[in-house]
């Protein structure tokens, strides 16, 4: 993955070289386009793999209110190489798919453009519209490039029975507490020859790097977007990390450990009992719906140091590129696609799904508080289990708690790095200071390249 991205990262400061007609702080890219005009003609959209019953059902609506448009999807997966090179050869897409950390990278080097005047010609309001955090994800230099979907945050989920065979209540699954959270942890550890069988809570280090970092009073990049890794607060993300997999024989075992989980499977870590605890995204109950009569489920919010509820997440976007032949067009599609009446198609297909399958409707977290509510209200009713329906409504009340990872030009060298970091620090590898340090360099390259132009 670290090669990966580095090449990513490569590949676009190429393309800056190719591409510095384009902007990177040069005129608006969109100072001429009138994305107020009528939406007819082709509109070419890339990075809609496998769309669900979520995503087919909101395509059906905006093509059903864009009746002159013919629209062209290619189904294929976004990659960031394959766009920066289309771009580059003129090969543009009218709307691109993307996850909302790659977008200030291409904001930053004028390879797309921004929104702010498509936002006002369709009358929304963004920070109305969308979770004021869901913008910052995308507002870089002040204006704001990207049409953001979903917010989707963590939280803890806790195994009942586990909790109880150890004598451990919810309320101790308290990541403002150490102490508190350390002992509930050594109450429900098991191990066998010095190897973990059971953890009393998987972090989930470096998959949710961000949330522990930020929850701890770290930031990641500053107002300009510049990384800011070495910041000192940074430091007590990781300390706290290292003593929680310390505790359950060190960051090496618990890694091995959590990786043989049959996440997707009927032995999941919570019907086979290997977690007392685990921070999960809001798509994981989900997964765990047909497994309610096996297991006791309850969750409890993710909080920051100031003791207070914490979460955050990315999420996925639309972008015009700078060359795109309809940018009208993908203003009118991108807009209607994120409406709060495709929304409410999607929550009726969603809801037609789970009938059809028998499975519990946990709702959408759709990056829309008018969205998210409207769901809730008309589809998501009791499960008939009590615990899983407080799971359900404890994701609802995290999300009015979100944050942003922040937005930066070297957004996916950043999240890439502090992974690097956390992985040597919780290893034992480098201490804390000389891991962010590292990481610090690697990133400000990163950056520099990126808006170099």
């Amino acid at each position: 993955m670290r090669k990966r991205i580095l090449g990513i990262a490569a590949v676009i400061a190429a393309s800056a070289v190719v591409l510095t007609g384009c902007g990177g702080g040069g005129d608006d890219p969109a100072a001429d386009v009138d994305f107020g005009a009528e939406p007819t003609g082709t509109l070419k959209a890339w990075g809609f793999e496998n769309a669900d019953d979520v995503g087919q059902s909101r395509l059906d609506y905006a093509e059903e209110q864009l009746g002159d448009l013919e629209i062209e999807l290619d189904a294929t997966a976004f990659d960031a190489q394959k766009f920066t090179t289309r771009i580059a050869s003129g090969d543009v897409p009218d709307v691109v798919q993307m996850d909302r950390r790659y977008v200030t990278t291409y904001a930053a080097q004028g390879l797309i453009m921004p929104l702010d005047q498509c936002f006002a010609d369709q009358d929304v309001s963004p920070r109305d519209h969308w979770y004021p955090f869901v913008v910052d994800d995308v507002t870089y230099d002040d204006q704001i490039w990207a049409v953001p979907q979903f917010y989707q945050p963590p939280a803890i989920m806790v195994n009942k029975k586990v909790l109880d065979e150890a004598g451990v209540t919810a309320d101790q699954i308290d990541t403002s507490k150490p102490e508190v959270l350390l002992e509930a942890i050594g109450k429900m550890y098991q191990e066998s020859g010095g190897v973990p069988t059971r953890l009393g809570f998987d972090p989930q280090a470096t998959g949710q790097s961000g949330l522990w970092i930020l929850g701890m009073g770290g930031q990641l990049n500053d107002e300009d977007g510049a990384p800011t890794l070495d910041d000192p607060s940074n430091i007590a993300g990781i300390e706290m990390l290292k003593q929680i997999t310390d505790a359950q024989g060190g960051f090496a075992k618990v890694k091995s450990f959590t990786d043989s989980f049959d996440t997707f499977g009927d032995n999941n870590q919570y019907v086979a009992e290997q977690v007392g605890a685990q921070v999960n995204a809001q798509w994981y109950p989900n997964v765990l719906s047909p497994y309610m009569d096996q297991i006791e489920l309850e969750a409890v919010p993710f909080r920051g140091a100031d003791g207070e509820p914490f979460s955050v997440a990315s999420g996925t976007s639309f972008v015009v590129p700078v060359g795109a032949e309809n940018p009208a067009a993908a203003c009118a599609w991108m807009i209607n696609l994120t409406s709060d009446e495709a929304w409410m198609a999607a929550g009726e297909a969603r809801a037609a799904t789970r009938e059809a399958d028998g499975g519990v409707n946990t709702g959408l977290f759709t990056g829309s508080p008018a969205a998210d509510k409207a769901i809730r209200d008309e589809w998501v009713v009791e499960s008939g289990n009590a615990g899983f329906d407080q799971v359900i409504s404890a994701y609802y009340d995290v999300v009015d708690y979100g944050q942003s990872f922040g937005s930066s030009p070297a957004g996916q060298e950043i999240q890439n790095e502090l992974n690097n970091a956390i992985t040597a620090a919780l290893l034992g590898d480098k201490t804390p200071e000389e891991a962010l340090a590292d990481a610090q360099q690697a990133a400000m390259r990163a950056y520099e390249n990126i808006t170099a132009g």
